[in-house]
């Protein structure tokens, strides 16, 4: 018989033999080939024509388009019905919720993170909560498929990313459920979902691509994948993180057949390598650590799922209750502990909350309002082992909570499961995995808010049960209670810190929170049906101590921070006070903040509720110590202002890792920073990264030469996709050969740099520190007071009994003691000034200081218009505007160093003691008009301007 073919497009066929004879037979007409089917009027089927069929037949008059459509809208109404209504977190028992009553949209955005990582995804969440949304392009989950505009690459197999429980699978399922609806991607025939979980199942049995489709989706048995290898479908293979197969891509054989028989695993990769229906569309979702299974060549589209932003959250408690004061009370309630609130962001942890909190406050004597992870995660364990013992809900708060004492055997067996798992990096269990802990498979089910069974009466004849916990964040708390329950003393805690402290991948992290949260004494009152309480005051105060301790010492960035957030499971916040105080003052020198003291501000940072959009760190001396705990926050900040922060070519080693991150930084200024063409070259090596989003770097002052600016040309040259737009190298040593290397990429249009800044440039500028931008300055004599003595060409003054004869000038100071130098500042610009005698102040000020009478506007710092630094034999500090700060010197000098960056509104003050510069003071301001230098003599006292070589 002669093959036949269908004019509709996206439909040819070519029929597969076995279905050709079972039509045959179910028809009982003959089949004739139509090799020119032009005639409307003849009724098809898979590209054949009825003819002289019987006229009680009724396929005489169906179209093979009407008959794909039956089937189609069969598969729908299946689809339809099968994702409808959620079960959120819990096993498919109960009421369900309707998806489009309580699907809250999530932020999608394209492109997932740069490289895999396997850190804790609390650690992520951290950082996403950071990310200003401007810099991501956001997507909406049905256009998964669709190219960006001004893009045409075609999207075959796409990947969703998203750590566990931000609403992968409810997207997948919102996706399917309005294409079955009619009302989304109508453009595509079939829609076949496919969960790894499911498939996990079915790992040691062999298939064909078109038995597989049809033993998960009976619907479509009426054809064969054969028939539809030219029609739009779409393969959803949700979950890859829970995947048991190998995934070999390759090692397996290549398969094109969708009739052959193989291994599951074949037919899997084949599939996603294109080897196999080649025409379809694929949808992978997967938790980012399992996604190096999948080679990069065999994705087109990379998305991610960032999860609940602030007013989606709001939007789901809404959704959840009808009852709008509740709904309020919650979102009060979780916005009150900054730790739950970015808990939130995961979908899953907003159902937790609402669980607890709905509870809590509609019962009466519930107990305490949860603060804590810990605490909720109790909360949660208690009220879900009560679903099988009302009594915990009626009892008073100071009766015994018996569910808990009920049901202690299953609940330690379940700790056991999820610790011995947790070690293992399981995360789904079958009835084999739960009967190797003694757990009774029909009991599991009683649980269903802390273990999920899921049955897949779809798959027909291979039925299977899968377990999973309702989040990876509850495994974790059921492995600490296991942990608790076993042997919980200081030794136990203190091996835990140490080994959490000593993990790359922070995998313990939220473990070890758990585990200290439940020594506490709320949460063993909440426990006690479980294991009686004990001597926790003491070990907490032991675990409190040697927490503070670890900080101290030289930790990573990142485990400090973490180890703050255990400092909160156990209620301590001293440290993160203390920092608070400093921040107030807003003055911290190298001597005033410890290491452990950089890190507690890091984690108040991270912490804050707002978006990092820039980090303003001038007025910190920051050394290498410094930057390398603050490095979380220069990582999830768009700007970052390290400007004067005393760091060296070590510190741009750290700062190149920051570059190569998925960083969300994209403004760097280093200016005024000794890094030199050692420094610049690691920089150099970042910015040659093609992960490296960085759109404006400022090195102005940092002693860079040619050698440097041949680095960074290298770096660009080497990266022609890199996004820097603008180059700051003013205040430099260029010379004229690295300026030409520099402005020939500005010229050239296949690169981005658009701003190029050399000016200021000379040799003096590749001095240390604050001496590059030494001027020469002259005492005005027109504005001495007349008890002030010139000397020297006019760069000492000296407080003298006697009057000197100076002619009247509308500049000079009459009451005051005081002189302006000549020369205006209005860039940037360092001077010294040594002082003898009891005392003297030493400042700047505006030209329109007062120089008649006694008052507050006629004194250097009492006013707007002047800054100033008052030293004495025996105190040193500074005014402006009549507020004082008093000032520490560390060495006996009488030599004083004044920096001026007038464009940035700085004026630092150092003391200079054998050469060396010691930072007191920094100034932050807004400069209106250029600035004198300007000097108030004590009684029998001089200052004389220091000539700097």
């Amino acid at each position: 018989m002669v093959r036949g073919t269908l004019v509709q497009p996206h439909l040819t066929t070519v029929l597969e033999p076995v279905f050709l004879d079972s039509l045959r037979v179910s028809l009982s007409v003959c089949l004739l080939v139509i090799v020119s089917p032009t005639s409307p009027t003849h009724g098809l089927f898979l590209g054949f024509c009825l003819l002289d069929a019987p006229c009680n037949c009724v396929w005489a008059s169906v179209t093979l388009c009407e008959l794909l459509m039956a089937c189609q809208q069969k598969l729908k109404s299946h689809l339809k019905k099968k994702f409808e209504c959620i079960f959120e977190g819990q096993a498919k028992q109960g009421n369900p919720t309707p998806l489009n009553d309580i699907y809250t949209e999530l932020y999608i955005t394209e492109g997932g993170a740069n490289g895999i990582s396997d850190e804790h995804e609390v650690r992520h969440i951290e950082r996403a909560l950071k990310k200003p949304a401007t810099q991501e392009t956001k997507i909406n989950y049905s256009d998964i498929f669709t190219p960006l505009p001004g893009k045409v690459t075609h999207v075959r197999t796409a990947l969703t990313l998203g750590i566990a429980g931000i609403g992968k699978t409810v997207t997948v399922q919102k996706f399917i459920h309005d294409w079955a609806k009619g009302k989304e991607n109508q453009d595509i025939n079939f829609i076949f979902p496919l969960p790894f979980r499911d498939l996990s199942l079915m790992r040691d049995k062999e298939f064909s691509l078109t038995k597989l489709v049809h033993d998960f989706l009976p619907e479509v048995k009426e054809f064969g994948l054969t028939q539809l290898l030219n029609s739009k479908v779409l393969f959803v293979l949700d979950g890859l993180d829970e995947c048991r197969l190998p995934l070999d891509f390759k090692n397996n054989e290549i398969c094109s057949d969708v009739t052959k028989t193989t291994s599951l695993d074949v037919l899997l990769t084949n599939l996603m390598k294109g080897n196999l229906f080649p025409s379809a569309l694929i949808w992978i979702t997967s938790r980012p650590a399992a996604t190096s299974q999948i080679p990069p060549e065999c994705v087109d589209r990379v998305t991610e799922i960032q999860g609940f932003n602030d007013l989606q959250k709001e939007e789901y408690f809404r959704k959840r209750f009808s009852d709008e004061n509740l709904a309020k009370r919650i979102i009060a309630r979780v916005k009150s502990s900054r730790s739950l609130y970015i808990m939130c962001h995961i979908p899953v942890f907003c159902w937790i909350s609402a669980t607890v909190l709905k509870r809590l406050f509609v019962e009466k004597h519930s107990g305490k309002i949860p603060k804590t992870l810990t605490e909720m995660y109790t909360h949660f364990l208690i009220f879900q082992t009560s679903l099988k013992n009302d009594k915990y809900m009626k009892k008073q708060e100071t009766e015994p909570l018996n569910s808990l004492e009920l049901d202690k055997e299953f609940v330690v067996k379940l700790g056991k499961l999820a610790f011995n798992n947790l070690e293992k990096g399981n995360l789904i269990f079958y009835e084999e995995d739960l009967r190797e802990f003694g757990i009774d498979v029909n009991e599991a089910s009683v649980y269903s808010g802390i273990c999920t069974e899921l049955f897949r009466e779809e798959i027909g004849f291979y039925e299977g049960k899968v377990y999973c916990f309702v989040h990876l964040s509850v495994q974790e708390y059921l492995a600490a209670l296991h942990q608790f329950l076993s042997n919980t003393d200081f030794n136990l805690l203190k091996k835990t810190v140490d080994q959490a402290s000593e993990s790359k991948n922070g995998h313990l992290d939220l473990y070890l929170r758990f585990l200290l949260g439940l020594s506490m004494e709320y949460s063993q009152k909440l426990l006690k049906g479980l294991k009686p309480q004990g001597k926790w005051q003491f070990i907490k105060r032991d675990i409190v101590h040697y927490i503070n301790q670890m900080i101290r010492e030289n930790l990573s960035a990142e485990k400090a921070i973490y180890l703050f957030q255990c400092l909160n499971e156990l209620n301590d916040n001293s440290l993160v006070k203390q920092v608070q105080k400093y921040l107030k003052t807003g003055n911290l020198s190298e001597k005033e903040i410890s290491p452990a003291q950089w890190s507690a501000l890091a984690f108040v940072l991270m912490m804050s509720a707002e978006e990092m959009d820039e980090l303003d760190l001038r007025n910190y001396t920051l050394y290498y110590e410094g930057l390398q705990r603050m490095l979380p926050v220069i990582q999830v900040s768009r700007t970052a202002l390290l400007i004067s922060c005393s760091l060296t070519k070590s510190s741009c080693g750290a700062l190149v890792s920051i570059l190569n991150l998925d960083s969300n930084l994209r403004v760097l200024d280093l200016s005024d920073n000794d890094l030199q063409d050692s420094g610049v070259e690691l920089l150099s090596a970042g910015l040659g990264n093609q992960q490296c989003k960085l759109e404006t770097l400022r090195l102005s002052g940092c002693c860079v030469t040619e050698g440097g600016c041949t680095s960074l040309a290298s770096a660009l040259c080497s990266n022609p996709s890199s996004h820097l737009r603008e180059l700051d190298l003013s205040y430099n040593h260029p010379g004229n050969s690295g300026v030409k290397l520099l402005s020939d990429l500005q010229q050239d249009p296949t690169y981005k740099l658009e701003t190029l800044h050399v000016d200021h440039g000379g040799e003096c500028r590749i001095r240390p520190g604050p001496l590059k931008y030494s001027c020469q300055l002259t005492l005005d004599q027109n504005t001495a007071n007349t008890h002030l003595y010139l000397s020297k060409r006019n760069r000492k003054v000296t407080w003298s009994i006697e009057k000197e004869p100076y002619p009247d000038h509308p500049d000079r100071f009459v009451n005051r003691p005081q002189i302006l130098c000549a020369e205006t500042l209005s860039g940037r610009c360092y001077w010294e000034v040594k002082w003898n005698g009891c005392g003297a102040v030493i400042g700047v000020t505006y030209k329109g200081i007062r120089r008649k009478g006694d008052g507050v506007d006629c004194g250097i710092g009492y006013n707007d218009k002047s800054w100033c630094l008052y030293c004495t034999h025996d105190s040193y500090s500074v005014r402006h505007n009549n507020k004082e700060t008093p000032v520490t010197v560390p060495q006996s000098s009488r030599r004083v160093g004044v920096y001026l960056d007038w464009v940035s509104g700085t004026l630092s003050f150092y003391s200079v003691y054998s050469g060396e510069l010691t930072f007191l003071y920094r100034f932050t301001s807004t400069f209106n008009e250029p600035l004198y230098p300007v000097f108030y003599i004590y009684w029998d006292s001089s200052v004389s301007l220091c000539e700097l070589a």
